[in-house]
């Protein structure tokens, strides 16, 4: 089969690999769509020195199941959640499986991804995608997922003044959805073109050159991609006040020092931001709560998944879609 294979040094397409191995407690899925994430760019500049196949935000179809009584699971149109987990730590007993002791993350830790005509998942990680949902919608539940997982964390009070910052991909569904709260809600980006969208969703927007560092946001959600944005959230966030780090980057582009020390100063809290709720968002696609098909910039076939990250990594791109 063909995969998308980093190797540690850099991404190539694999024409020949061996199909995955298929056990009992899982299923072989065919995508449909798959989602270019900043994840991906990182992972091939050395984060979590994962070597494998890339990939971890898919829509799929089940072709096979690792035994007969998941037979009824064959042919369903399912997204899943990247986490596989053990069920047996202190984690997992302890009602928090997305920090499993010994997890495997889908094309970020220790397990092949879904770049690639076939992969499998654990059958208990299969989530059915309702008749309702495209493929081109259904593509965004896993990043959705992870916008809402910061509402999960939050507790609003008020009508607290929120940014933002970043508008890529993540940055942009995150501003829809902390648009839903009750709260003042702004976007903070450099690049107009992706800053417009928000406009059309009616989502406050700033360039970041033309925003001041006055201390004064309630809650700063950090989802740039730069190792440079927790500083400028730190300048942002008011003293009492809350970061929220979607931010994930390979040590190589932290080339300078971060100076904690405001943190303690002003008495900030700083909250780590992973995996989310699936079922809240297909349902919000479901519903079409959330514009994502505004965030499609490129659809690349996966023959040319190389030049895909490439693309991916253009500051006018937002979202890339690689396909069958």
């Amino acid at each position: 089969m063909r995969a998308l294979v980093f190797d540690g040094q850099e991404p190539s397409l694999d024409s020949n690999r061996k199909d995955p191995t298929l056990v009992p407690s899982e299923a072989l899925i065919r995508p449909l769509r798959m989602g270019v994430c900043a994840t991906d760019l990182e992972i091939c500049r050395g984060y979590m020195g994962f070597t494998g196949v890339l990939g971890h935000e898919f829509v799929g179809v089940v072709e096979q199941v690792g035994k007969k009584a998941d037979k009824d699971w064959i042919d369903k149109r399912v997204v899943g959640s990247i986490n596989c987990v053990c069920g047996k730590c202190d984690m997992c007993r302890g009602g928090l499986p997305e920090h499993c002791r010994d997890r495997t993350v889908l094309g970020i830790a220790g397990r092949d991804g879904c770049f690639a005509d076939a992969f499998t998942l654990p059958i208990r990680n299969l989530i059915e995608v309702p008749p309702g949902i495209d493929d081109d919608h259904a593509v965004f539940t896993e990043p959705l997922a992870a916008a809402y997982q910061i509402i999960r964390q939050l507790t609003i009070e008020g009508r607290p003044f929120i940014t933002v910052l970043g508008d890529g991909r993540l940055g942009l569904l995150c501003a829809q959805v902390m648009s839903q709260l009750n709260a003042t809600v702004r976007c903070v980006g450099k690049h107009p073109d992706k800053l417009a969208l928000c406009e059309k969703w009616g989502v406050k927007h700033r360039l970041l050159d033309d925003v001041g560092r006055r201390a004064d946001q309630d809650i700063v959600v950090d989802c740039t991609g730069s190792a440079t944005g927790f500083d400028t959230a730190v300048r942002m966030v008011r003293p009492r006040g809350k970061i929220v780090l979607k931010t994930t980057v390979s040590p190589d582009s932290q080339n300078q020092p971060i100076d904690l020390s405001p943190l303690v100063v002003n008495e900030i809290q700083v909250i780590g931001s992973r995996c989310g709720p699936f079922s809240e968002a297909l349902a919000t696609l479901s519903e079409q709560k959330v514009d994502v098909l505004s965030l499609i910039s490129r659809r690349v076939k996966l023959t040319d998944a190389v030049d895909a990250l490439r693309t991916a990594a253009q500051p006018d791109v937002i979202k890339v879609l690689l396909e069958p």
